[in-house]
C-alpha cells in the first residue's frame, strides 16, 4: 500500500502544492497513491496527537509513506527520528521527495537514519545544557524558581500614605464643588493626573464618610 501524508499549520495554507509534489514524485517512480492523509494542525503537536498516529499504526511491511519534506512529519527533530526509525525498524519505506531521501531497511538509510539519530541526541543535549545554564542563572541573580505563586495584593492604604490620594485630600474643597457642578469622576480623575479608583476611594472615605 502507498499512502501520502500532507499537513499544514492553518486553514489558510493550501495543500495542492504539496498534493501535486508528490503526484509528480509517484508517476515518476511508478507508484499508485492508495489513500491520501491530510491534515491541518501545527507540526509542534506529537505525532501520536495528529492523524499520523493512526496512519502510522496502520502501515505494514513493505507499505510506502511519502511527504513533500520531513518537517512535514513534525517541527522537532527529536520525533522526526523517533518516526524515521519507527518506519526503517518496521521495514515500512518513506520516501522525502523535496530533499530526495529514502529511508528503508538498507544500511544506506541506517547510516543517514544514524545521522538523524545523532543531531537529534545533540538538540536534545542541547536544550537540557540551556535549561540548566538559564535555571542557574536565575538562581544567581536571586530569582525564586518554579511556578510563581499569585500575587497577594496589599491592604489598602491609609489617608496619607498615598500619594495620588493625597493630591486629592489637598484639593477637597475644588472637588467637593466639582462634584456639586456634577463633574464626572473621569474629568476629575483627569485633572488631578490620578486613577478614577483613586477618586471613587477619596469619595468614599473622606466624602461621604464626613457627612
Amino acid at each position: 500500500m502507498v499512502v501520502a501524508y500532507l499537513r499544514v499549520s492553518t486553514n489558510k495554507q493550501h495543500l495542492e502544492n504539496q498534493q501535486e509534489e508528490i503526484k509528480k514524485f509517484a508517476a515518476h517512480r511508478g507508484l499508485d497513491i492508495d489513500k491520501w492523509y491530510h491534515d491541518v494542525v501545527s507540526g509542534k503537536v506529537h505525532s501520536n496527537d495528529r492523524k499520523l498516529g493512526d496512519l502510522l499504526e496502520s502501515l505494514q511491511e513493505g507499505d510506502c509513506l511519502i511527504v513533500t519534506e520531513v518537517s512535514r512529519l513534525s517541527r522537532t527533530l527529536i520525533d522526526i527520528m523517533n518516526i524515521i526509525n519507527t518506519c526503517i525498524q518496521r521495514k515500512i519505506v518513506l520516501h522525502s521527495t523535496k530533499e530526495g531521501y529514502t529511508f528503508e531497511n538498507n544500511l544506506n538509510s541506517k547510516i543517514l537514519g544514524f545521522a538523524f539519530g545523532l543531531v537529534a541526541e545533540i538538540e536534545r543535549n542541547l536544550i537540557s545544557i540551556r535549561t540548566r545554564e538559564a535555571l542557574a542563572v536565575r538562581k544567581a541573580e536571586g530569582k525564586k524558581l518554579g511556578r510563581p505563586y499569585a500575587p497577594i495584593l496589599p491592604s489598602r492604604p491609609r489617608a496619607g500614605g498615598c500619594p495620588q490620594l493625597n493630591v486629592l485630600i489637598q484639593n477637597k474643597e475644588k472637588i467637593i464643588e466639582l462634584m456639586d457642578n456634577s463633574v464626572p469622576y473621569k474629568k476629575i480623575a483627569k485633572k488631578y493626573k490620578v486613577s478614577i479608583c483613586t477618586v471613587n476611594r477619596f469619595v468614599k472615605q473622606h466624602i461621604n464618610e464626613s457627612k
